[in-house]
């Protein structure tokens, strides 16, 4: 019986996963707020040099943009360093 226990915690080890999958959860998560936050910050550019463009300066790029780009990277390290609960043995 100390052999089957044995085999089976040895298969487990092998086949594991670095994270557990609320990690993965919440990397996906921060990736999306990421992309996010770059689509956001991307365009309003001015075809003409000559011309001044205002849509560079709206709320979207100087306050939304920033934020989901700082929240997404805080994701990502909480995804890297949380710790689930521990299953009982």
């Amino acid at each position: 019986m100390a052999k089957e226990n044995k085999n089976t915690v040895e298969n487990k080890s092998q086949f594991a996963f670095v994270f557990d999958k609320i990690n993965y959860i919440i990397m996906i998560a921060g990736i999306v707020l990421l992309a996010l936050g770059y689509i956001f910050l991307m365009g309003g550019g001015s075809d003409d040099p000559n011309v001044f463009n205002e849509a560079m300066f709206n709320g979207r790029r100087l306050y939304l943009a920033p934020i989901l780009i700082i929240l997404g990277l805080v994701a990502e390290i909480v995804a890297i360093m949380y710790k689930g609960k521990k299953e009982s043995e």
